[in-house]
């Protein structure tokens, strides 16, 4: 988990970031939350490495980072999420979540990768309704 983000990033940013600090094809999931009344991230991002050693190198690398590209006195933040650890444990959390409602932008949903591209994110095993805060509807 990172916690300490701009609000301001977007997925791409922190993509790039994540690329950029040598982690390119070490990583295959990411989801960058998003408030959806806003537009802006909440600050906190899930990663998930493909291995322990790629998540111990990640900690060490990106921990205390602060140079975001953009103005933020921010600084970054590593640690274990809990309790979802692993590729299969983000999908099965987020698959039939509100985030794959159709009304949803993509920048805004949880991405798998493999070999560091972006591959599609396993179908929803049930009907996704939209996504709420209270009894309001958000996005539709």
């Amino acid at each position: 988990m990172l916690r300490n983000l701009p609000n301001n990033y977007t997925r791409d940013d922190l993509l790039h970031m994540i690329d950029t600090q040598g982690f390119a094809g070490r990583y295959d999931f990411l989801y960058l939350p998003i408030d959806f009344r806003t537009h802006a991230a909440l600050g906190y991002a899930f990663l998930n490495l493909v291995t322990p050693e790629d998540a111990e190198d990640f900690r060490k690398a990106v921990d205390g980072f602060s140079h975001w590209g953009l103005p933020s006195g921010k600084v970054c933040s590593v640690a274990w999420s809990s309790p979802h650890q692993g590729l299969r444990a983000h999908i099965n959390r987020y698959r039939n979540s509100p985030l794959f409602h159709e009304s949803v932008p993509d920048a805004y949903r949880p991405a798998v990768f493999s070999n560091g591209r972006r591959t599609l994110f396993p179908a929803p095993t049930k009907r996704v309704r939209p996504p709420r805060q209270g009894t309001e509807r958000m996005l539709v």
